[in-house]
Parts: structure tokens; C-alpha cells; sequence
């Protein structure tokens, strides 16, 4: 599981559904779900 900060929450989360993107300046990134507020996560790197 990867875990990433939830904004709505205020604390670390696993998120759920975790897909690898990349962002408009080549980057990679990891996007996700909280599994408790089911608001959209995010993380860069990795």
C-alpha cells in the first residue's frame, strides 16, 4: 500500500485504488482514495 497525507482528514492514510501518473513536467506520481473520507490523494515521487 502506498501512503500519502489527506488534506480533509489531516493525517496519513494507505490509499486505496493507487494508480501511477505522470504529471505535465514528466514526473512521476501516485494518485489515489482515502478509504475513509473518499476524497482524492496524491503523491509525488516514487
Amino acid at each position: 500500500m502506498v501512503e500519502a497525507y489527506c488534506v480533509k482528514c489531516k493525517e496519513k492514510r494507505d490509499m486505496k485504488d493507487p494508480k501511477k501518473v505522470t504529471m505535465k513536467n514528466g514526473k512521476n506520481a501516485t494518485q489515489g482514495i482515502c478509504p475513509v473520507c473518499g476524497t482524492k490523494m496524491f503523491k509525488i515521487g516514487g
